[in-house]
C-alpha cells in the first residue's frame, strides 16, 4: 500500500484518537480504582470486622430484626453470609425504594455501621466508570469512545507496522537520544503495539455491560435462540429482568420482598454445609410460600452458582452452576471475570493495572504529539490528500466492525453526513478540522 493508503489511515487514527483520548484517560483511572475493589472495599470495611467472637451469634431472624429495627419502616432485600467469624453481618434492607447496607454485630446484636447501597464508593466507581454517572446517555457516549478506540487501535497497528527495514528500536522500545519529537513519536508506537491486545480484550469485554451494545446483544441472541434466561450482568448500569410474558427484555428493580420471619435461621443453616464461593447472598422470596433464593456472586464469574431454598422444610429445591448456564454466558462470564481482575487472582489485577498505564501512556504521548505539532489556528489534521479507491477488503472490514459494534456505524454515518451536507458549504470549519484536500 502506497502512501495514500498510509495518509488516509494516518488521518482515522488522528480523528479516533482525538475523540476517544480523554475517555481512555478516565476509563484506565476509574477501570483501576475498580481493579482492586476487593482491597479497597476491606479497607473501608476494617473498622466493622475484625469483632471478638467471646459467645454464641445470634439467630439470622434476630440480626435481621435488629436491622430493619435499625431502619424503620423497612424490609429485608437480602442477608450475606459472614465469610469468618470475626466478620459483621451484613445485611441490605429496603425502605420507600431505597436500598440501606446494615453492618450487625452477630454476637451483641450491635448495628455498627448504615450506609445506602447507591453510595458506597465502589458502586460510584462503578458509575463512574461506565456511565460517567449520566445514566443511559452516560453509557452511550462510553461505548462510543469504545468502539472509536477499536478503530484507533487497529490504525495504529497499521501505522506502526515496521517498513524499511526498520529495526527493535522505535518498534518495540523508545529511542531515547534522537530527540523529543522522536522520543515521543516512539512512545506512542511502542505503547500501542505492547497494549494494542490487552486493549481490545478489555473492550470485548466490557462492551457486555454498555446500554446499547448490551441490549442490541440480547435481541441477537433472542432471534439466534441462545438466551437462557435474564444475564448476571448488568447493562447500562441497571440489573436485567427479563419479562415473561411479553417475550422481550427490560429494566427493572426487584420485586418488593416479603417478611422473613423465622424460616430464614433454617435457609441459613441449610447453606453454610453447601460451601458456596464469597460473597453469599440469601434473598427472602418475592412472595409467601414461595423458595429463598441463594447467589454466591464471586467475582470469579466461573465459580458462581444460584439456588432456591424451601423456607419451611430447608431443601434445595433447584440449583445451577455457572457450568451449566449457556456456553454464551459461560464465555461472557470468564470475559467480565478478566475484565474485573478476579479470573485468576493477583495477576489479574497486576496485568489489569498495567494495561490501564500504557493506555494512558498511549493517550497522554498522543495529546503531546498533536500539541506539539500542530499549527496556529487549525485542529492540526493530518493533510487531507486524495483518498485511494475503496476496495472489497476496507469496505469488508467497516461493514463488519459496524455489524459487531452498531454505535460505531451509527456514528460514522453521522459523520460522514455532517461532513457533506453540513460542513460542504462551510470552508471555515472545513479547513479549520483539516477537511480540504490539497493535491497528492
Amino acid at each position: 500500500m502506497g502512501a495514500r493508503w498510509y495518509n488516509t489511515v494516518w488521518r482515522w487514527h488522528f480523528y479516533a484518537g482525538l475523540l476517544c483520548m480523554p475517555f481512555i484517560l478516565w476509563l484506565a483511572t476509574t477501570g483501576t480504582l475498580y481493579l482492586w475493589k476487593p482491597q479497597i472495599e476491606a479497607l473501608i470495611e476494617r473498622p466493622y470486622d475484625g469483632l471478638a467472637a467471646d459467645g454464641p451469634r445470634a439467630s439470622a431472624a434476630a440480626q435481621v430484626a435488629a436491622a430493619v429495627a435499625a431502619v424503620p419502616g423497612s424490609t429485608l432485600r437480602r442477608f450475606q453470609l459472614p465469610e469468618d467469624a470475626s466478620q459483621s453481618t451484613r445485611i441490605t434492607v429496603t425502605s420507600a425504594g431505597v436500598d440501606r447496607r446494615v453492618y450487625v454485630d452477630p454476637y451483641r446484636l450491635r448495628v455498627l455501621h448504615i450506609e445506602r447501597e447507591d453510595s458506597r464508593l465502589m458502586r460510584t466507581v462503578f458509575l463512574l466508570h461506565g456511565t460517567l454517572l449520566a445514566g443511559a446517555p452516560g453509557s452511550y457516549l462510553v461505548e462510543i469512545a469504545a468502539c472509536w478506540a477499536v478503530v484507533m487501535l487497529l490504525t495504529g497497528l497499521f501505522l506502526w507496522w515496521p517498513r524499511g527495514g526498520a529495526g527493535l528500536a522505535g518498534t518495540l522500545y523508545p529511542r531515547r537520544r534522537r530527540g523529543k519529537r522522536v522520543f515521543w513519536r516512539d512512545l506512542h508506537a511502542v505503547s500501542g503495539i505492547w497494549v494494542a491486545a490487552a486493549a481490545l480484550v478489555l473492550i470485548s469485554t466490557g462492551l457486555p455491560w454498555a446500554k446499547f451494545w448490551g441490549s442490541y446483544f440480547l435481541e441477537v441472541r433472542k432471534v439466534t435462540g441462545t438466551l437462557d434466561g435474564p444475564p448476571d450482568w448488568t447493562i447500562g448500569g441497571k440489573k436485567v429482568v427479563l419479562d415473561e410474558h411479553a417475550g422481550h427484555g427490560g429494566m427493572a428493580s426487584m420485586p418488593p420482598p416479603v417478611p422473613s420471619g423465622p424460616a430464614i435461621d433454617r435457609v441459613v443453616a441449610r447453606t453454610y454445609p453447601l460451601g458456596l464461593a464469597a460473597p453469599v447472598m440469601i434473598l427472602p422470596p418475592a412472595a409467601p410460600g414461595a423458595p429463598w433464593s441463594v447467589l454466591a456472586q464471586p467475582a470469579n464469574r466461573p465459580l458462581a452458582a444460584s439456588l432456591t431454598i424451601d423456607g419451611d422444610s430447608g431443601a434445595v429445591t433447584s440449583r445451577r452452576d455457572f457450568a451449566q448456564r449457556h456456553w454464551v454466558d459461560r464465555v461472557v462470564g470468564y470475559g467480565i471475570a478478566l475484565h474485573e481482575g478476579a479470573l485468576f487472582g493477583l495477576v489479574n489485577q497486576l496485568l489489569g493495572t498495567l494495561t490501564a498505564l500504557l493506555l494512558a501512556t498511549l493517550s497522554v504521548s498522543g495529546a503531546v504529539m498533536w500539541w506539539r505539532r500542530r499549527p496556529s489556528g487549525v485542529l492540526g489534521a493530518p493533510p487531507a490528500r486524495s483518498a485511494p479507491r475503496a476496495g472489497a477488503l476496507l469496505l469488508g472490514t467497516i461493514a463488519t466492525l459496524a455489524v459487531a459494534m452498531p454505535l460505531f456505524g451509527l456514528t460514522l454515518i453521522l459523520a460522514l453526513l455532517v461532513e457533506g451536507f453540513v460542513l460542504r458549504g462551510w470552508p471555515a470549519a472545513r479547513k479549520w478540522l483539516g477537511l480540504s484536500s490539497i493535491a497528492a
